[in-house]
């Protein structure tokens, strides 16, 4: 009988991992494709109008830093496929904080910044906090929030409050890519 039940455990969780490695490879798949029509859709920007919103400069933003205490935070060095620094992200208790590297200038017109990282991650990420609010299951004060410290339209660091851990590794992954392009952009400039 405790065999049959252990048994029965084994070829569940034997169906259970082929499950998730079948969903793994569609995730992996659908991520590679929305990259591809991505990078188009930044291009496609680039070559037609994102040069006159890029006139359109948002008014300079300010913003207090506290401190940076490594015994409150987890670095991650933010870094290019060639190894090239980009940012420090300091992980805390619900925060992320992105800090450019001193010798990258990224300006915060350059796309993919406003155009996905900031209109489709972290307003869309805002949205859900706020239905969630409406539905209950959250309190206002745990909306996500970000900051974008600036010098003109350079951005110095990128401050988000409210992260829960299923996004963490999200936002990391997508800051990175975001950074990436951008210093590219920068570069054939």
């Amino acid at each position: 009988m405790a065999g049959e039940e252990e048994s029965e455990k084994v070829r569940r969780l034997a169906e259970l991992k082929a499950l998730l490695e079948k969903r793994v490879k569609e995730a992996e798949t659908e991520l590679e494709g929305l990259q591809v029509l991505l990078e188009y859709v930044d291009k496609s920007l680039l070559e037609k109008g994102f040069r006159k919103a890029k006139m359109l400069k948002p008014p300079p933003t300010t913003m207090e830093k506290p401190p940076i205490r490594a015994g409150d935070s987890r670095v991650v060095p933010l870094k290019t496929v060639g190894g090239d620094l980009l940012a420090n992200l300091f992980i805390a208790e619900n925060m992320l904080r992105v800090v450019l590297s001193d010798d990258k200038s990224l300006d915060i017109n350059t796309p993919p910044f406003m155009s996905f990282l900031v209109e489709r991650v972290l307003t869309k990420m805002q949205e859900k906090d706020r239905e969630a609010v409406e539905r209950g299951e959250i309190t206002p004060d745990k909306i996500l929030s970000y900051d974008i410290a600036r010098d003109g339209d350079e951005i110095q660091e990128i401050t988000i409050k409210n992260v829960v851990p299923e996004r963490s590794r999200e936002l990391k992954s997508t800051i990175r890519w975001t950074l990436e392009k951008m210093h590219e952009k920068a570069q054939a400039d």
